[in-house]
């Protein structure tokens, strides 16, 4: 399931993935994140010239043992087995730019 349980992958301002105001101690957070299993997309906002641009960063989480302990790490490379999940985040995440973007379009 995307985050944000029954919003159909979509986050209100006051959701857990919304993106905050960068402060100088504060690190930036993507604007929205889908996640169905160990698959994630995470969505950027970047903000150019003339347009906004969503970036995507794809990852998946695993547990590996380091120094006799499970800690759990990403990755973004993806074995045959995970291809049909993760296309399934990267359609979702695409779903979520493009009605964001009808939404916001800059008046140039």
């Amino acid at each position: 399931m995307a985050n944000g349980g029954n919003n159909n992958g979509r986050n209100s301002p006051h959701d857990k993935g919304a993106a905050k105001p960068n402060h100088a101690n504060q690190p930036q957070r993507p604007v929205h994140e889908v996640r169905l299993g160990r698959v994630k997309a995470a969505i950027w906002l970047n903000t150019g010239q003339y347009r906004l641009r969503y970036t995507v960063k794809v990852s998946k989480v695993y547990k590996a043992e380091e120094n006799g302990e499970e800690k759990w790490q990403s990755t973004d490379v993806f074995v045959a087995d995970d291809l049909l999940l993760l296309a399934k985040v990267v359609d979702l995440a695409h779903t979520w730019i493009h009605e964001k973007g009808s939404a916001e379009e800059i008046p140039f």
